[in-house]
């Protein structure tokens, strides 16, 4: 997860995006100085991710708050689970209550999705590994998130690894030219960065392999056949990853084809929330 400086910046935005000039329903309804206490409760079965990021949520919204925390990262809870409590400002828990629940349940969620993809493919020696398909904003958590699942993070934005995907390819001109104009692009600029090349059909799975010097090959939406015809023709020539058209039903198969990564976008961009609630008591 990112540092503490980045993580308290990211939760005084989202509370200033959610508090405006003020919370006019817990100042009419309530008023300031009174006292209380609340608990978070799981309301499903799942995997937990972002309870200490609760706790910092109601720490930035109001220091004198006293958490505690009764469940870690990557356990698995059940419904009726006490989580966490807080007490302190009865003002203060509703301020920060919808954004706790946003990230946790968030978090929680694709946490609860990873693993389940995870255990699907036991076993094998395929990673399960995350995209950039995540919310703005929130990447670093999501992320966090798919590794507290079991999962393996992808690179983290446009900077941290080369990928060619299929429209880098064709303004390019093809594989090759994509290949080579990249890899004099990373001479000249001192980079030290793995390449990774998306793959349409064996044709370009085998002007991958010609061009030579990448770190990684994807199949992107090649059937199961295909998968474990070009797994052979790579022959650990390269990293493979598969992606596009994946699901829990199929994703064993796709790894039984030797593949050593597949990508699965699904798991940031589109997510169940695991249902959690914050509760007086």
């Amino acid at each position: 997860m990112r540092n503490d400086s980045e993580l308290h910046e990211f939760i005084m935005r989202a509370l200033l995006e959610d508090v405006g000039d003020g919370d006019h329903s817990s100042l009419g309804a309530i008023g300031k100085g009174h006292f209380g206490r609340a608990r978070l409760l799981a309301k499903e079965k799942g995997i937990l991710s972002g309870i200490n990021v609760a706790k910092e949520v109601f720490f930035i919204t109001d220091p004198l708050l006293k958490v505690n925390i009764f469940a870690s990262d990557g356990i698995e809870i059940n419904p009726g689970m006490v989580l966490l409590t807080v007490e302190g400002e009865e003002m203060s828990i509703l301020k920060a209550e919808r954004l706790m629940l946003n990230i946790v349940q968030r978090m929680s969620g694709i946490a609860t999705a990873t693993a389940e993809y995870v255990k699907r493919v036991d076993g094998t020696g395929t990673k399960i590994i995350d995209t950039r398909k995540t919310t703005p904003g929130m990447r670093f958590l999501e992320k966090e998130a798919v590794r507290v699942g079991g999962g393996t993070n992808h690179r983290m934005g446009l900077y941290d690894m080369v990928m060619l995907k299929d429209n880098h390819i064709d303004y390019a001109g093809g594989i090759s030219h994509a290949i080579r104009l990249t890899k004099e692009y990373l001479a000249l600029n001192n980079l030290d960065l793995k390449i990774e090349v998306e793959t349409r059909n064996l044709k370009e799975v085998h002007e991958a392999l010609e061009v030579g010097g990448i770190d990684r090959i994807m199949l992107d939406n090649f059937t199961i056949p295909l998968t474990a015809e070009a797994v052979r023709l790579i022959n650990r020539k390269t990293e493979t990853e598969s992606s596009g058209g994946i699901t829990l039903s199929n994703v064993r198969e796709y790894a039984e084809c030797g593949v050593d990564f597949i990508s699965i976008g699904s798991l940031t961009h589109h997510i169940k929330s695991l249902d959690l609630s914050l509760k007086a008591f």
